[in-house]
Parts: structure tokens; C-alpha cells; sequence
């Protein structure tokens, strides 16, 4: 592994770490370079602000990590991963929730979801004549309403067991994407 990605790797647990008891807003560099023993320049190489360390920290331990489960075979198990990931990290994504890194959630959540979908989509589409524009617009309505289940999910306490949210979903949503497929098809 490069000394770049040991550097950044370090400044995530670090970053994780303090906002288990600090909120994101309260987390300077300086706080957060004194915790890791390393520098303000060194984290200026390698972000430019915290906002941006979280945003990688997003992308590379959620997003990366869910990229095989683009179809409609296995859909279920990637938005269940989503969950874990929430909740293995409950601090750190209710922090961020609360903060004014919310985006940084956000995007995290809309991009893991729209990949996913986007692939079940697109596989499903084989021989329909749907243009990219529909197959957007069809992706972009079920991420939404994900995204705002799992927002919802979190404001309550993460109460509700992934899995039965998974569940719940799957019966909602069954034979639906390619019904709405079929709604836009051009003859």
C-alpha cells in the first residue's frame, strides 16, 4: 500500500474517531492532524479541506465496496450492504447527518444507489426500446425514494432491522422496473 493511501487512511480513522464524541462541525485540522501525529501541510497535500477527507472516506469504504451487486439478481444484497455500512459506522453517518456535511451523506447515498439501480436497469432493458434519458428518470425516482427511506431509517434510530426493510422493499418493488421500463418504451 502507497505511503499516500497509508496517510489518507490514517487521517479517515482519525476523523471517524473524533466524531464518535465530537460533532463534525466542532473538528478542526488542527484536531485532527494533533490525533493522527501528523501535520497541516501533510493533510493540505492530501485534502483540501475535511469535508473533502469525509467525501473519500465515503467513496472509498461504502461506494467501492458495493460495485458487484448491480443486478437484478442481487440489488437486495447491495442495498443491505448500504445498511451494515450505516450501521457499523452509526456514529460517524449520524454525525454527518447532523452536520453541515450532509451532502457528503447525501451524495454518498445517491451515488451507491443510482450505480446499483442504473445496472438493474440496464440489465433488465436488454430488447426494450427505452431511451437513456427514460432509464435516468426511472433510476432517479426509485434513488430518491431509497434515499429518503434510509435518511427516514437513521432519523428514527435505525431501529427497524435492515433485513426487513430489504424484505419490504423487494415486495414493493418486484416486476416494477421493468413495468416502468415498458411504460417508456418506444415502438
Amino acid at each position: 500500500m502507497s505511503n499516500s493511501i497509508l496517510t489518507k487512511n490514517a487521517l479517515a480513522h482519525s476523523l471517524k474517531s473524533l466524531m464518535e464524541h465530537t460533532p463534525l462541525n466542532k473538528i478542526s485540522v488542527q484536531h485532527l492532524v494533533d490525533d493522527c501525529g501528523l501535520n497541516r501541510q501533510t493533510f493540505y497535500y492530501h485534502f483540501q479541506d475535511i469535508f473533502d477527507l469525509l467525501g473519500w472516506i465515503y467513496k472509498t469504504e461504502a461506494v467501492e465496496s458495493i460495485a458487484q451487486y448491480r443486478s437484478y439478481d442481487t440489488w437486495t444484497d447491495g442495498f443491505y450492504k448500504i445498511f451494515c455500512y450505516i450501521e457499523s459506522n452509526k456514529a460517524f453517518c449520524n454525525n454527518t447527518l447532523d452536520s453541515l456535511g450532509r451532502n457528503h451523506l447525501d451524495n454518498y447515498l445517491y451515488s451507491v444507489t443510482n450505480d446499483l439501480i442504473m445496472g438493474v436497469i440496464n440489465e433488465l432493458s436488454g430488447g426494450i426500446n427505452v431511451r437513456n434519458e427514460d432509464k435516468q428518470f426511472i433510476a432517479n425516482f426509485y434513488t430518491l425514494a431509497f434515499t429518503g427511506l434510509v435518511i427516514q431509517w437513521m432519523r428514527d434510530g435505525m431501529k427497524e432491522q435492515p433485513q426487513q426493510i430489504i424484505e419490504k422493499l423487494s415486495k414493493l418493488i418486484e416486476g416494477n422496473f421493468l413495468k416502468a421500463l415498458h411504460k417508456y418504451e418506444t415502438k
